[in-house]
């Protein structure tokens, strides 16, 4: 187990599956993330949104990379997603194994 340094998890809401699998397909394939997971469950969300109280079911994404590719996947993920102010919480990883930490960092270099 070492640090994690500037690696970074982001959780991303989408709408559908189809969604999700289009953003996650072209930000890895980008190199903008090593990994996305799409939790295939729906996430009850209970959101404030212009001014009432709304409800719905989204699909989850986890999305794996690094501090320094933040920017242009955040840039990418409002670009291709359908929502007006999508979610993209950035959550700093704080230790990981070794090898996947590594595995990572190689997977998005520019």
């Amino acid at each position: 187990m070492v640090k994690g340094k500037g690696s970074r998890l982001v959780l991303v809401t989408c709408g559908s599956v189809r969604e999700a699998r289009r953003i996650a397909a072209r930000v890895v394939r980008n190199r903008l993330a090593a990994c996305a997971n799409i939790v295939l469950s729906p996430v009850q969300s209970i959101y404030r949104w212009k001014g009432k109280v709304e409800s719905s079911r989204e699909v989850l994404m986890l999305i794996k990379t690094t501090a320094r590719r933040l920017p242009d996947l955040e840039k990418e993920v409002k670009r291709l997603h359908g929502y007006d102010v999508p979610e993209f919480v950035v959550v700093a990883i704080a230790a990981g194994s070794r090898e996947y930490l590594r595995w990572l960092e190689e997977n998005v270099k520019e």
